[in-house]
């Protein structure tokens, strides 16, 4: 067993399932293969590791789901793209973006004026049924999908907005030098879930993949909440990283 593949995990002498070293074999044919080049096909990958396709297969999978690999139907499987690692922070998706250098993108899915149901209306601390402003749009990243996210605001509150913002551009960005808004604080909770039929279809991805769902609550100086935002991104091509600082 190669020096690689201890380095992996895989003990010498360690029983680990058969797949997971075909993984690690194909993370060192990635090594070797720029972006976008193809993978050999299961067929000839099974024959050169002398493990069944379905063995390849299962190994492959998991690295679809990691995003090493991404898998085209009716053309093959790939090289993926590396992760677009995003600050946590409360900035705009667009500033963001572009100083890690991507061009960001944005595509609506809806810009309308809705009722609140009880669990947004006890977020924004409104009465049930207060209108509420609600933005959906599918976020890309040189032009690649990356998340779909959904924006609750108490209507009442930025009575313009429906009539002055371009959904194509940055919601954070006009909130704050159009309307005056000032963020103080946010609370942010990350899990993981399932995309529905409808959300894959909107991100272009298999609903099997596993997402990161975050949902973040805003509020100005003044502890009032400013938005509800319900974030689902794609989690074989986005990943997420924040500082933290010792308290002295």
């Amino acid at each position: 067993m190669s020096a690689s593949l201890h380095r992996s995990g895989i003990p010498v002498h360690g029983r680990v399932p058969k797949y997971y070293a075909v993984k690690a074999l194909i993370l060192d044919e990635i090594a070797h293969l720029g972006v976008g080049a193809p993978l050999p096909p299961e067929r000839d990958l099974a024959g050169r590791f002398n493990v069944a396709r379905s063995t390849v297969r299962q190994a492959i999978s998991e690295l679809v789901v990691e995003g090493r690999l991404t898998a085209q139907q009716g053309r093959g499987t790939f090289v993926a793209r590396p992760k677009l690692i995003h600050p946590l922070s409360l900035t705009s998706y667009t500033e963001a973006l572009r100083a890690l250098g991507y061009e960001p993108s944005r595509i609506v899915v809806a810009l309308e004026e809705v009722p609140a149901d009880d669990e947004i209306a006890a977020a924004l601390e409104i009465a049930p049924g207060a209108a509420i402003v609600r933005l959906e749009r599918v976020l890309r990243a040189d032009g690649e999908p990356l998340g779909l996210e959904t924006t609750y605001l108490p209507a009442r509150r930025y009575p313009a907005l429906l009539e002055r913002f371009d959904p194509s551009g940055s919601l954070y960005r006009f909130m704050q030098d159009e309307l005056g808004v000032v963020w103080a604080e946010a609370t942010e909770r990350i899990e993981t879930a399932l995309a529905s039929p409808r959300e894959a279809l909107l991100l272009q991805t298999n609903p099997a993949l596993p997402m990161l769902l975050m949902q973040r609550l805003s509020r100005d100086p003044a502890g009032i909440p400013i938005e509800r935002v319900r974030s689902l991104y794609r989690g074989d091509r986005i990943g997420f990283e924040t500082r933290l600082i010792t308290q002295r």
